[in-house]
């Protein structure tokens, strides 16, 4: 198979054409979409070039706590982008957040590493880096999906849920299938994607692993285990930060906190 054809600045400069093109396109059509895309694009590239410099340094210095410091950076920033999407009212979803999506990283990880992949080094760069950036991209999605569907529903259904209250029920009943529908809403682009996959598009990460060479069933099996583990992940943060919402809207009385 023909090695990765590598791209030069030239190569990325013509590919920022692409977007040229687009932004002309928002213009013809009056979409108003000019500035929207433009700043995108200079994020996109200043971010990936980012990421590129700090990931060469870190697989350069093949540190195991340069590895976590990482990890732990890329977590907070996760959680934070969660957290503004959900609320910024609510007391402690930073925190929330911050550990529903740590345990359901760091679980899925280290079950992956240590009885699939089996690395000779558990914090092993180029192993533990992109698959805890791939789940953790998704877990923030899901949670962000799921917390924000739970805190607009119980928001708009406070008579309907003082009136389950008065009638005995407890705070986690009277919230349970407003908690059991945000949970369904955040793993719905999951289970998309899972239906969909491999039938209508070649994922992303199959696609990069074919550009660098790697033969198609090899990258075919890393997609699917990629897959289980966003699969997985998504729906223990999901469970962790609906369950830690729904303990927020209720003071110490079992009352509906307003």
């Amino acid at each position: 198979m023909q090695e990765l054809i590598k791209l030069d600045f030239v190569d990325l400069a013509i590919a920022v054409g692409l977007m040229a093109i687009a932004i002309g396109l928002s213009a013809w059509e009056k979409l108003g979409l000019e500035l929207n895309l433009a700043l995108a694009t200079g994020r996109t590239i200043l971010q990936l070039l980012v990421l590129g410099y700090i990931l060469d340094f870190i697989l350069a210095l093949d540190n195991a706590w340069a590895v976590l410091a990482l990890l732990v950076i890329m977590l907070t920033i996760t959680a934070i982008v969660a957290r503004n999407r959900i609320s910024q009212k609510i007391p402690h979803v930073l925190p929330l957040v911050w550990g529903a999506i740590l345990i359901s990283t760091a679980l899925t990880v280290f079950y992956t590493n240590f009885l699939i992949i089996q690395p000779d080094r558990w914090y092993e760069p180029q192993y533990i880096i992109p698959l805890a950036g791939i789940v953790l991209g998704n877990a923030t999605n899901a949670a962000a999906i799921a917390g924000d569907r739970l805190v607009s529903t119980i928001n708009s259904s406070h008579l309907e849920i003082e009136t389950h209250l008065s009638l005995g029920a407890t705070p986690e009943q009277a919230v349970s299938q407003y908690r059991k529908d945000a949970i369904k809403a955040g793993l719905i682009p999951t289970l998309n994607q899972m239906i969909l996959i491999g039938m209508v598009a070649i994922p992303g990460i199959t696609t990069g692993q074919l550009l660098a060479g790697v033969k198609p069933l090899d990258a075919v099996s890393y997609e699917i285990l990629i897959i289980f583990m966003v699969a997985f992940a998504n729906l223990l943060t999901t469970l962790l930060v609906t369950k830690g919402l729904c303990r927020q809207f209720f003071n110490s009385a079992a009352q509906l906190v307003r």
